[in-house]
């Protein structure tokens, strides 16, 4: 079975499910649904990893220190800086898809078309701009406020 159904796709298959067929959801679409424990850190390594990355490359890519990376894969520390889940999904060189997933495991806004921040981010996403500097210089360049640098200190 191919992964990668949305999370639209999902629902609909859901609203035609009865009660007794919960089973055989759960089964066929185990790949689809996040993990019981730790989604985020489960998410975030399986992407990574169809990526063909290390996690020590995104966090150098999203200019996260090591340990502080770690620890958020981990799920031993948790941010509740939605640019630092974007600096990581942009140093693993995620799709807006997969993005947008992520956002939603941590509990956290997905990009929204309608946000010009937002709407710059999507760009880049979407054309394969993933270095931090260049999505910064993006965001300047209209007005915008660069990614916060991760200050794990405060998280």
């Amino acid at each position: 079975m191919k992964a990668d159904k949305t999370t639209g796709t999902l629902t609909e298959i859901l609203k035609g499910t009865k009660p007794e067929e919960a089973g055989s959801y759960l089964s066929e679409y185990s790949d689809e649904l996040l993990e019981k424990d730790r989604p985020f850190a489960a998410f975030m390594r399986k992407t990574l990893k169809s990526h063909g990355l290390r996690q020590q490359e995104a966090f150098l890519a999203a200019d996260i220190s090591e340990g502080y990376g770690y620890k958020l894969l981990a799920e031993e520390k948790h941010t509740r800086q939605r640019d630092t889940v974007l600096r990581l999904c942009l140093g693993g060189r995620f799709t807006l898809t997969e993005t947008q997933r992520a956002l939603k495991i941590c509990g956290m806004s997905p990009l929204y078309a309608r946000s010009p921040r937002d709407a710059v981010l999507i760009i880049a996403l979407n054309t394969g701009i993933y270095r931090i500097p260049e999505v910064n210089a993006l965001l300047e360049e209209h007005g915008m406020e660069p990614l916060r640098a991760t200050k794990s200190v405060e998280e």
